[in-house]
């Protein structure tokens, strides 16, 4: 290409990311299945409290909901790679509906012995649904944007996820809640409905090949291509790190609201919303500070950020207080994210992404279940030898200490910009 040919393409303006109808579609799935997730944010920990008051209760079905991380994140990539990205996910969304209205009954049925059990379990599979949905969904969007226009729209999407998802669903959770109970569930089921039918209107690029490989190998094709990309495998250590600390403090924040803030449901809404401004200035102003000040320094001020969080959550007595350590922890998830997750899928081949983000979210989200269950264990540990308060301000003190011993790491061993 001669010299002219590139001015004259400099001049030309950027696409606008909106005229694509295929993101369109996905974002406004995106929008809607996250307002039914909002609202779930505070009904599953708000039911289980209705069931049982016991920590480890709480905590197990937080486990539950996460185990399929664990479980299922590996296998989960080699199904994105072997079968059509927009029929999974749409299968994803119609499953997500009928086990979504079996809490319903749940709700009206509500056992006295066993609920627990019951809510766990329909956790668990909600899990597993998401853990297919989600990393078909990540490994989808390069087929439907351009690759200049990957970061504005993971920042636009992630900004949807926050603002309706955790603004404006958790208050309308509280409201839900005050009417009937059985209201947030139909909501989170209407959503998913809505979803599939979107998603089912996309028309992505064609997919790579299909994955022909045994299981075992193309999931060992995966691991070690992440194993070989060192930065790669440093930010998937830390961001699991992050989502393990963050599991722990969400488990245990609806005990915490009610036992030390004092908050009825719609208050305990209110704080999550408060703390979604964060993500949702986060997912607009992110690519503009990465393109400021570089991806290496984005990374450093988020973990900064992650940590004063937690102190401030411990030491909280207010609910202003803790939607404010909310707003900074929602805003750094995305100033992370926007660096990590492009970075990721501008760098691995379109014919591994699936097996790669899958084997990425193994080792970042892996950790969830294991974070929540210690939480409950942690409550009831100090529970034992201090106040009740005490238990409940505990976890937030450990995993911010624990966060400070991480922020060298990140300052040192994680330089996007060296690359």
């Amino acid at each position: 290409m001669s010299d002219n040919d590139t001015l004259e393409n400099a001049k030309q303006p950027e696409p606008n990311l909106w005229k694509n109808r295929n993101f369109r579609l996905v974002f406004s799935a995106t929008a809607i299945s996250n307002l039914g997730d909002g609202v779930a944010l505070v009904a599953y920990p708000w039911l289980a409290t209705l069931i049982s008051k016991d920590p480890l209760d709480i905590a197990f079905v937080a486990f539950a909901s996460r185990l399929p991380w664990f479980l299922l994140a590996l296998p989960a990539g080699v199904v994105t790679d072997r079968f059509s990205h927009k029929k999974l996910m749409v299968g994803a969304d119609v499953f997500r509906v009928v086990l979504t209205l079996c809490v319903v009954a749940l709700v009206f049925w509500m056992p006295s012995s066993g609920a627990i059990m019951l809510l766990a379990g329909a956790a668990f599979m909600l899990g597993a649904a998401e853990v297919l949905r989600d990393n078909t969904a990540q490994t989808i969007l390069p087929q439907l944007v351009e690759e200049r226009d990957l970061a504005k729209a993971n920042g636009n999407m992630w900004s949807a996820e926050q603002i309706i998802g955790e603004f404006v669903g958790p208050p309308l959770a509280g409201f839900l809640i005050a009417i009937a109970l059985p209201l947030p569930f139909l909501l989170d089921a209407v959503s998913f409905a809505v979803a599939a039918g979107l998603v089912w209107h996309l028309r992505p690029r064609p997919a790579p090949a299909a994955l022909q490989a045994p299981a075992l190998v193309a999931m060992k094709e995966g691991m070690q291509w992440v194993w070989q990309h060192t930065l790669i495998l440093r930010l998937a250590m830390v961001t699991g790190f992050l989502n393990f600390a963050s599991t722990v403090a969400l488990t245990i924040l609806v005990l915490f609201a009610q036992d030390i803030l004092g908050v009825g449901a719609l208050g305990y809404g209110l704080i999550m919303s408060v703390g979604a401004v964060g993500g949702g200035l986060g997912g607009l102003l992110a690519p503009r500070i990465v393109a400021r000040i570089g991806e290496s320094w984005s990374l450093r001020i988020a973990v900064v950020f992650f940590a004063v969080e937690m102190l401030m959550i411990g030491a909280a007595n207010h609910p202003a207080w803790v939607g404010l350590a909310f707003f900074l922890a929602t805003f750094s998830s995305l100033l992370w994210n926007v660096v990590s997750v492009p970075l990721r899928q501008r760098a691995t081949p379109p014919e591994l992404l699936g097996r790669v983000n899958s084997v990425y979210r193994f080792i970042s989200w892996g950790v969830i279940p294991i974070g929540a269950i210690l939480a409950g264990v942690m409550v009831k540990g100090f529970d034992s030898f201090t106040s009740y308060e005490t238990a409940l301000r505990a976890p937030y003190f450990v995993m911010g200490a624990l966060y400070l011993l991480v922020i060298p790491y990140v300052f040192y061993k994680i330089n996007p910009d060296a690359k």
